[in-house]
């Protein structure tokens, strides 16, 4: 509980912050925020030699991490997209650039184009991209709290499709890196890259559990996302 505590209060402090700063309309909490400075960092983030090289890519579905999903598309890579809740037991969206148009990077136009696939179907990533509430320069993360982001890395890890080969990536504002080490836990992993609108930071220490911690899962939220409730059924 005190980890969860420390965590809350890190995402109020972001959050606050944002709201000040870097968001308008105001609304930053509870969210994944869409900062001021979102293209700036998408473009940083397409610079990179590890995106260049990257085909299959990853992400979540926020509208922070928009222009980097519509940028996977037209760099011509295939973009992974988990399906919002995760509440299908194929949980991502898989968009192939030649056969979608851009607005597919928008998750309510994936669900009319695009099929939803599952672990089984999906090809090693290469690149994750995920969102944030804050992050630290180890790369510890925290998001909004819901845990799907974790959930949805374990079941890939699991399935052999994140790896030591895998970069993980979260583009945030500025005021979204915190000097302060954020707490982490078992199930959490960490981010090997940084990318704000004006800075790349390169995190050395790796963190990513080798799959699920079924220890640290509800039974309300093994039940409440069709994947885990699969696969749990199956130990």
């Amino acid at each position: 509980m005190e980890i969860d505590e420390a965590k809350r209060a890190a995402r109020e402090r972001v959050w606050a912050a944002l709201d000040a700063e870097a968001v308008d309309p105001r609304g930053a909490a509870g969210c994944i925020p869409s900062f001021a400075g979102t293209a700036a960092a998408a473009e940083r983030l397409a610079a990179l030699d590890v995106w260049r090289d990257a085909r299959v890519v990853k992400s979540n579905p926020d509208r922070a991490q928009l222009l980097v999903r519509e940028r996977a598309l037209r760099d011509g890579k295939i973009l992974c997209m988990a399906v919002p809740a995760m509440d299908n037991p194929n949980p991502f969206y898989a968009l192939d650039p030649e056969r979608v148009s851009i607005e597919a990077a928008q998750s309510k136009y994936a669900a009319d184009v695009a099929p939803t696939v599952g672990p089984g179907q999906m090809k090693p990533i290469d690149v994750v991209v995920c969102g944030s509430v804050a992050v630290d320069r180890r790369g510890a993360r925290v998001g909004k709290g819901a845990g799907y982001s974790d959930i949805e890395v374990a079941l890939l890890s699991e399935a052999g499709l994140i790896g030591p080969q895998t970069t993980i990536i979260s583009t945030v504002h500025e005021l979204q890196v915190v000097d302060t080490d954020l707490p982490e836990t078992e199930h959490d992993f960490s981010v090997d890259v940084i990318v704000t609108p004006t800075q790349v930071i390169y995190c050395e220490a790796r963190r990513r559990p080798a799959g699920i911690v079924w220890s640290h899962l509800s039974s309300e939220k093994i039940r409440a996302v069709p994947a885990l409730s699969r696969l749990f059924a199956r130990r």
